[in-house]
């Protein structure tokens, strides 16, 4: 029997309710369920794997890793950020590399993001699954480090 999937936060900032992200298709939960951060530029611009997996997409702005079991989670570096054709942006794995959860995926620069007038908040969106099998575990306004546990996912 599968456990369930504890998703940890990918950056640190402060997490913000999923309905206050700049974003209509992520703010209504059109992708999935998850979290939404306000990343800390003071603490650095490093993304993290969420969970222990295969990176199974891999953009400038946005990644997607998926468990053994096939559960899936996509971090979104910012919004309208694939406008900046990974300008900023540094990848530190590959598409298809196995990573831990916690380790470095991507670096970028988020005062630049924020420079730009684009929104630097990060979508951490658990992929086809139910509403009711996420479980918030971090409360809204609750500071966060890539250590803390954003959410569970039910097993599958």
């Amino acid at each position: 029997m599968t456990a369930e999937l504890s998703v940890l936060a990918p950056v640190a900032g402060t997490l913000i309710p999923v309905a206050d992200i700049p974003d209509p298709v992520f703010s209504a939960g059109l992708v999935g369920p998850g979290a939404a951060i306000q990343p800390d530029a003071e603490q650095g611009g490093t993304a993290v794997a969420p969970i222990d997996g295969v990176v199974v997409k891999l953009h400038p702005h946005a990644y997607v890793v998926a468990a053994d079991d096939g559960r899936a989670v996509l971090v979104h570096l910012g919004i309208d950020t694939v406008q900046l054709a990974g300008e900023g942006f540094a990848l530190l794995v590959a598409e298809g590399d196995r990573v831990r959860a916690g380790q470095a995926v991507v670096t970028w620069d988020i005062t630049a993001v924020r420079d730009g007038g684009r929104s630097a908040v990060v979508p951490v969106v658990a992929l086809d699954a139910p509403p009711t099998d996420v479980v918030a575990v971090a409360a809204p306004n609750a500071g966060v480090t890539t250590s803390d546990v954003l959410f569970t996912v039910a097993a599958p």
